[in-house]
């Protein structure tokens, strides 16, 4: 800190160490744990991750928490400040740090091993980066950029909010919570005089919250998804992209999916909800089955495991391990590498709900219960024009323009032409 009031004069430059780690247990009581740098727990965000558990979230949250939670404490075991004694300059200064600040640069755990700098492998894989911020020349999705994106500072002043709140119920923590609620919040309560004859109007939340631009779900068009599909290398692949694509499942959603759970007669797989957890049978498109087919028999052939209790999708050589979300990322990566694309694994459940909403055969609420959606609010964002049609229809509407200045004037009727070419002169 820089004077008597602990303000961050710059923060843009600010050095934030990488030390502590968010380490997965492989344990279903503690799926994650984060520790400090000497390795030891840090146990109030172990009493947090309980009560989240406590809550019925799903492991992937609580590692989420678990990110933006290390970030926090790392930026205080910077500044030499016990997270017990944080105040709103700590809240503030590391806000307007996570808004300036580059990200860290990450090391592949392969370049880890063998030793090698996050400085000089940035400097190997610089021709190949996309430069931050500009759109993909095939998707048109901005690269990622160099600062952090609204969204994640968003979800981590809520994250860090909800810990001190947590902390200051159960007594444990300081008496008041350094992310406090915006100052239009004085009530504390969201819409606490609400006049019930007016409609509800957005409110802000946290002080330090940043606004959020509006997704767009971005979907794959069927041209460019017939490349992606052909630039895949294995039936198994072949069979999750089918999947994803025709069942608008999320991607770690498919890959809890069991041997028992496929029904091909009746074109049905068994998926777990992401949100509520809960077991679902949703239809697939034909193609889909016939890949897995093809798939689990190659998969056999060499010796992976199988059995109705067996995970669907294994990883193709040995030891033999069930296909996680990061796994799958990766084979949809390297497809993005021989296209020059930037798809994700979203982008297919974007697409599979822009085909069956656009259809008018297919009501809206069977769309919303395929999705898994609560709200049918929700769902109804895909019947809009996706960006890509909106642009073809714009500059149709251009062509067709230059085509009627193009044309010459139609006389109104009764009125000879020839007589009016005589009149002004236009005849040859």
């Amino acid at each position: 800190m820089s004077d008597t009031d602990g303000l961050l004069r710059n923060p843009a430059s600010f050095v934030v160490p990488q030390i502590g780690r968010l380490e997965e247990t492989e344990e279903v009581a503690e799926p994650y744990r984060l520790v400090d740098p000497q390795g030891q727990l840090v146990v109030p965000t172990a009493v947090f991750f309980a009560d989240l558990q406590a809550a019925s979230k799903p492991a992937a949250t609580i590692r989420s928490y678990g990110m933006d939670l290390l970030r926090w404490y790392r930026f205080l075991w910077a500044v030499e400040v016990p997270w017990k004694q944080a105040t709103r300059i700590e809240a503030r200064d590391f806000s307007r740090w996570l808004q300036l600040a580059d990200k860290p640069a990450r090391v592949h755990w392969r370049h880890q091993r063998k030793g090698i700098a996050a400085d000089a492998v940035s400097a190997q894989r610089e021709p190949q980066r996309a430069v931050p911020g500009t759109p993909n020349p095939v998707t048109g999705r901005p690269a990622p950029g160099q600062k952090y994106a609204a969204t994640t500072r968003a979800h981590c002043e809520t994250v860090l909010r909800t810990f001190y709140d947590f902390h200051l119920e159960e007594g444990t923590g300081p008496i008041v919570n350094p992310f406090p609620l915006d100052r239009s919040r004085r009530a504390g309560r969201a819409h606490a005089h609400h006049n019930p004859m007016d409609s509800f109007r957005p409110e802000r939340q946290g002080r330090y919250r940043p606004k959020v631009p509006k997704r767009i779900p971005r979907r794959i068009p069927d041209e460019l998804f017939n490349a992606l599909f052909a630039a895949l290398k294995y039936n198994r692949d072949r069979a999750l992209l089918a999947f994803w694509v025709s069942t608008g499942a999320r991607a770690e959603e498919l890959l809890t999916s069991r041997e028992r759970d496929v029904l091909p007669g009746q074109q049905l797989i068994g998926v777990t909800r992401k949100g509520t957890r809960a077991y679902q049978q949703v239809p697939a498109s034909t193609d889909a089955f016939v890949w897995l087919r093809l798939a689990q028999e190659e998969a056999w052939r060499k010796g992976a495991p199988r059995g109705h209790n067996h995970t669907l999708w294994w990883t193709l050589r040995r030891p033999w391990r069930p296909l996680n979300y990061h796994a799958a990322r990766a084979m949809l990566n390297r497809a993005n590498d021989l296209l020059g694309s930037n798809w994700t694994l979203h982008d297919l459940r974007h697409t599979a709900a822009y085909r069956m909403a656009r259809d008018p055969k297919l009501s809206l609420t069977d769309v919303q219960w395929v999705l898994g959606h609560a709200h049918l609010s929700t769902t109804e964002i895909y019947l809009a024009a996706s960006q890509e049609e909106v642009i073809e229809q714009v500059l149709a509407h251009h062509a067709r323009r230059e085509r009627q200045q193009a044309q010459p004037p139609t006389p109104a009727p009764g009125y000879n032409a020839a007589s009016l070419d005589v009149l002004f002169g236009q005849a040859g």
